[in-house]
């Protein structure tokens, strides 16, 4: 019996063939002809067209074995820029990166979400522009800009669904405000979902499964599977907040139910669990600052916070079984006495199988996981291969 046919590289057009650039290592036009089984007559014609539009540079020459040394070709991030814009309930982070997501300039401050989407959606578009040009650009040079909201968001809309915890923002229309102010295009999502996209692309780009678990004034978290975001039917996915503890149904939540996660163990909850102690707690990093302190109070506060957030991870983990889950959001910034009770009652309560590989860590890219994630948002979507064919036609036309 014959073996099986070995059937030829699928050919590519430019955007398909531009992804194996993404990569950043260089390219010959020989190595391409072998990768995608084009001719060479065909390669040559989309590297010209890719360099056309400003996503590939020449790159110096590569090693020869004899006569002239082929030119080689790299992806060119500093083509473009993007705004990615993480805003929580009383932070804003706005950064400037490339088009691989590398942050040029950022900056971080106080900022109330409740304070309506005019004053900080125009705060945003203020501040977006400063950026920019302070980092030698112009607006024109953006690819779009990114943000993540701290609430539920239609993604398809960009508009906020009865966000909890930003009143008045319920259905404004987010990208259209953005976009008459910097004149790119806008894509939002929560905030969660684009930090677990800044921790994947940034630490953890190997790991196809995980869970990014925000811990802040609020509780959420991003659902990684297959390498990819998962957002489900109406983008509702990850909403581990507003998950009932058991034994807690007469904490009142400010979503309007009872028992949510998020009453018990947010950042709000323990503040005023530790002024009811005494303490001088005004917001989340304060907490923070006192278990850095040493304070046995805080410190115990915090630790059962993190059982009660394991007890509902350790449902979450017998349901989609994650190689790792990771801990963000300020209330982290706590250290092991939040992932003590975290790995405590998940490692307690789940299957052996579920948990025989979890690894259960902080975060890894931090403050900027939200900014380097919204980046990431934009350029998934412009250097995607229908994009870049359309750039590539639009170039040709003109």
């Amino acid at each position: 019996m014959e073996g099986l046919a070995k059937f030829p590289p699928r050919p590519t057009g430019a955007g398909e063939m531009f992804q194996l650039f993404r990569d950043g290592e260089p390219r010959t036009r020989a190595s391409l002809v072998a990768e995608t089984g084009q001719s060479r007559s065909t390669v040559a014609a989309r590297i010209d067209a890719l360099c056309g539009v400003g996503l590939l540079t020449p790159a110096g020459e590569a090693s020869s074995t004899g006569g002239r040394p082929p030119s080689t070709f790299a992806f060119d991030p500093r083509s473009r820029i993007v705004v990615g814009v993480d805003l929580g309930a009383t932070h804003a982070r706005i950064a400037v990166t490339d088009l691989a997501a590398v942050p040029v300039s950022v900056l971080d401050e106080p900022l109330s979400i409740a304070d309506g989407p005019q004053h900080v959606l125009g705060w945003v578009a203020d501040t977006a522009a400063k950026l920019v040009a302070q980092a030698g650009r112009h607006l024109t040079d953006l690819a779009g800009i990114g943000i993540g909201l701290p609430g539920p968001v239609d993604h398809t809309t960009g508009r906020p669904v009865n966000p909890p915890i930003m009143p008045g923002w319920d259905g404004t229309d987010v990208p259209a405000a953005l976009h008459a102010r910097l004149g790119a295009p806008v894509l939002v999502d929560n905030d969660v979902n684009v930090m677990s996209l800044g921790e994947h692309r940034t630490i953890c780009p190997e790991v196809d499964d995980l869970l990014f678990v925000k811990v802040a004034t609020g509780i959420g978290a991003g659902v990684i599977m297959d390498g990819h975001l998962r957002r489900g039917a109406q983008g509702a996915a990850g909403d581990l907040g507003h998950v009932t503890v058991p034994g807690a149904e007469d904490i009142p939540c400010r979503c309007g139910n009872t028992g949510c996660l998020e009453a018990v163990a947010g950042g709000l909850a323990i503040v005023q669990r530790l002024r009811d102690l005494g303490a001088d707690v005004h917001g989340t990093p304060d907490i923070v600052d006192l278990v850095r302190s040493g304070d046995v109070a805080a410190g115990q506060a915090v630790r059962q916070a993190g059982r009660d957030i394991g007890a509902v991870l350790a449902a979450s983990v017998s349901l989609l079984n994650p190689a790792r889950i990771v801990v963000g959001g300020v209330l982290a910034g706590a250290g092991e006495h939040l992932m003590a009770g975290i790995r405590e009652i998940v490692y307690q309560r789940s299957l052996p199988l579920a948990t025989q590989h979890l690894r259960i860590v902080p975060s890894g890219a931090g403050a900027q996981a939200g900014v380097i994630g919204a980046a990431t948002l934009v350029t998934e979507q412009y250097l995607s291969p229908h994009n870049v064919d359309t750039l590539v036609s639009a170039q040709e036309d003109s």
